[in-house]
């Protein structure tokens, strides 16, 4: 095992965790402005237009004819505008940070299994036979506590 290798992955993981964070935090910023603008283009043009297409409507049948059919195209207009904000993004930068990550954490995986079988070799004792069993959950108590770090440090700034 060679420590500077499970350094190099730790830093790679540690890194595209925070890609990934970035990655989904301007997403979900966008697309919450996505629908503030909308609904607030929605209230005001559909206020003018409603009151318009009211006394319109009207004319023709009567008040409450007229507020049901205005009530009835608004429901479609929003269901519109929130299933255009809820698409979701192409995710090809999304894609290739969950790559990278997948193949530090194979990297890290493969680095303790190699620790586990040059020390299992050498150890008798019984419980340092156990070593390398717990170096996997190790390793990712300390990704667990790398993630927390980061989300503490943007969630101060």
């Amino acid at each position: 095992m060679n420590t500077e290798n499970v350094v190099n992955h730790l830093r790679i993981l540690w890194r595209t965790d925070k890609v990934i964070a970035d990655i989904r935090l301007r997403h979900l910023l966008a697309s919450l402005g996505m629908r503030a603008l909308a609904a607030l283009i929605a209230v005001f043009g559909l206020m003018m237009f409603e009151l318009a297409a009211y006394f319109w409507l009207v004319q023709i049948w009567s008040a409450i004819t007229a507020a049901v059919i205005l009530g009835a195209v608004d429901v479609a207009i929003a269901a519109i505008l929130f299933a255009l904000a809820s698409r979701s993004p192409s995710g090809r930068e999304l894609e290739l940070a969950n790559d990278i990550h997948g193949a530090s954490i194979e990297a890290l995986q493969l680095e303790a299994r190699a620790f586990q079988s040059q020390v299992t070799g050498v150890m008798s004792h019984p419980l340092d036979a156990a070593l390398p069993h717990l170096m996997v959950p190790l390793i990712s108590i300390i990704v667990k506590s790398l993630r927390r770090h980061t989300s503490d440090s943007t969630s101060h700034t």
